[in-house]
């Protein structure tokens, strides 16, 4: 478990630790020099019981280090807000207070320090003082402290001992790097905290930039350990060269593959001070800070103190997840203007003050759990199995869990549920009833362009796969590639019968070669615009395919061809025309215009010069 120590600079939050741990927390020459710190600085006080250890993070007072103070906010739960008893609150008390009331600690611990220096009614009126003036602190516990002399130091110890332990260690890994450094005979070390999850010794890790790395050796709040967890501060000995891997404070490790950044999140926001669209403000995450500008979705301005929702188009791209805290100061870097949740990451970037849209929102900032905000986030779309499991931080099984606690499912890598489904169930429908009035003379489309009509923006492979279920319980039918509803027919009259045969008769003395419309009608004898009708019409009932403009194969001819592509592309894992050209002992021009009739269809997909399967089963081979 880790402990924020906050307050003023020389209100002794250095001496109070040193106290109560034994340990001094600056480490820098010049903070010893100053006689204050600077970054941020350390102790830990082993309990004895069952190896476990509190550890603290002793943050800088001064406003001109504190972006360094922030750095060591992230991740934890608990924090001690340091008060001299002689000065009472001062500036960085102030700024201080605001962050930590910003941050939303599980407890905040009032401790005044210096009680030698004061009488018992200073101390008294300056208590009553901080709980008349911040109401959030009103059910705080409080400690009158000294470390000259000892005073209240056992008890305040004897309470951070029992504090619970709150660290999420079921989720992924995640750590948050604030120092790199090597050490002679061991090579790369960082330190920093866990977030969430577990390490162990040989673990093989993530960096956010994408490079895998292997633990050699742990540290856990100052201690060997095999085995590093949530809430920890954690030192790590890496197997990396950092002339070859640059790593840097605000870079990240992670036990999954890290997606790319964000650089646009949806935010619930408590102002500080009042706010207005478009204002510029800096940014701080865990370790990480950057610049970017605070888009405000419900109003043009925000009143102090008020909540409100909000989006963050950030100019550096950083590694967020739901629920993180973010910190936000003014462009110039000198006021607390806002605290900040994070409820969505990659926001998009149209329709975001849509009532839907900031309805979904609100009731997002209102979800308890994972299951409840995975089931509101499927409401009306399909999301990408990652993108859900980064920005919950839990696992495959964990996805797996919380998607069947609301009848939610998976489709390769996408997570839908059944609203989602009958929703593009019955957009195709409507879609295909449309193009039946419109075109009842056809007998219907392709599956590529029934994604097209109905589904366009949703994931390609997830719709085709609805298609197919749709197919399987009998909503649409399939006739000779067709898509259409299953009461859709077309038919030739009796002429078109008769001479449906002759033209029939012709296609198999071709012996599996095209025909052009133009030589159809010079065979059998007929007008040239009445036989392209004719074979056109042949086409929408399925008999002919047409693969350029009046050139026409047999529409079994076109699924014989499609088994031997198939055939070609599984053993050899692609196709190319002038393999297919071999095989089939056509000239160059109507293979190629057969392979560009496969890749419109989304049968087949190019790739340079070659062609492989994109959809296997779309002649239902």
């Amino acid at each position: 478990m880790i402990i924020v120590t906050s307050g003023h600079v020389d209100h002794g939050k250095t001496a109070l630790l040193k106290t109560l741990t034994g340990m001094n927390t600056t480490h820098l020459p010049e903070e010893k020099k100053r006689g204050m710190t600077i970054d941020l600085g350390y102790a830990y006080l082993p309990l004895g019981e069952g190896g476990k250890t509190l550890g603290f993070i002793d943050v800088p007072g001064h406003e001109k280090f504190l972006s360094n103070m922030l750095a060591g906010l992230g991740g934890v739960h608990y924090a001690m807000l340091i008060i001299a008893a002689d000065e009472g609150i001062a500036a960085q008390t102030k700024e201080h207070l605001a962050i930590l009331r910003q941050l939303q600690f599980h407890e905040i611990i009032l401790v005044i320090t210096k009680a030698d220096r004061a009488d018992s009614v200073q101390i008294d009126t300056l208590i009553r003082q901080i709980k008349q003036d911040y109401p959030f602190l009103c059910q705080a516990k409080y400690f009158i402290t000294s470390a000259e002399n000892g005073q209240g130091i056992e008890e305040l110890r004897d309470y951070l001992q029992q504090l619970p332990e709150l660290a999420e260690t079921q989720k992924p890994f995640r750590y948050a790097i604030d120092r790199v450094f090597s050490v002679k005979g061991a090579g790369t070390v960082v330190t920093g905290t866990a977030f969430a999850g577990t390490v162990q010794v040989e673990d093989e890790l993530y960096l956010s930039t994408g490079q895998k790395v292997r633990v050699k050796a742990i540290h856990a709040q100052n201690t060997p350990s095999e085995l590093g967890l949530a809430g920890q501060r954690l030192a790590l000995n890496l197997n990396v060269d950092l002339d070859r891997i640059p790593i840097k404070r605000g870079d990240w490790l992670l036990q999954d593959v890290p997606p790319s950044p964000t650089t646009r999140v949806s935010v619930q926001i408590w102002a500080e001070t009042s706010l207005n669209e478009s204002q510029p403000v800096h940014i701080y995450h865990a370790a990480t800070r950057t610049m970017g500008k605070l888009s405000l979705l419900q109003s043009k301005n925000v009143a102090k103190n008020d909540r409100t929702l909000a989006e963050i188009i950030l100019d550096s791209p950083l590694f967020l997840a739901f629920g993180d805290k973010l910190i936000l100061r003014s462009g110039d870097a000198k006021a607390l203007v806002a605290g900040a949740r994070v409820l969505e990451i990659n926001s998009p970037k149209r329709h975001k003050r849509t009532e839907v849209r900031l309805n979904f929102l609100a009731n997002l900032a209102l979800t308890e759990n994972e299951a409840e905000r995975i089931a509101l986030t499927l409401k009306h779309t399909a999301v990408a199995e990652n993108q859900l499991m980064w920005g919950e931080q839990i696992s495959d099984s964990q996805l797996d869990e919380a998607l069947a606690q609301r009848g939610a499912m998976r489709y390769q890598d996408w997570c839908f549920n059944a609203d989602y489904q009958a929703e593009k169930t019955q957009q195709i429908l409507t879609a295909l009833a449309t193009y039946h009035k419109q075109n009842n003379d056809q007998l219907g489309v392709s599956k590529a362009r029934l994604y097209r009509m109905a589904a366009l923006n949703q994931p390609e492979n997830l719709i085709y796969h609805l298609i197919d279920e749709m197919l399987e319980n009998g909503k649409l039918q399939q006739t000779r590639g067709w898509l259409h509803l299953p009461e859709h027919k077309i038919r030739f009259n009796e002429e078109e019968q008769t001479r449906w045969q002759w033209v029939l008769k012709e296609f198999e003395k071709a012996n599996g070669q095209a025909i052009w419309v133009r030589d159809m009608a010079n065979v059998l004898g007929t007008d040239e615009s009445e036989m392209r009708n004719f074979m056109y019409k042949a086409g929408k009932l399925g008999y002919l395919t047409p693969i350029v403009k009046d050139r026409f194969f047999l529409t079994e001819t076109i699924y014989a061809y499609a088994r031997l592509i198939k055939q070609i592309a599984e053993e050899e894992g692609k196709a190319s025309v002038n393999g297919v050209r071999d095989r089939l002992n056509f000239g160059r021009k109507l293979t190629v215009q057969l392979m560009e009739y496969f890749d419109r269809i989304g049968f087949l997909r190019r790739k340079g010069n070659e062609h492989i399967l994109r959809d296997k089963n779309i002649f239902d081979l």
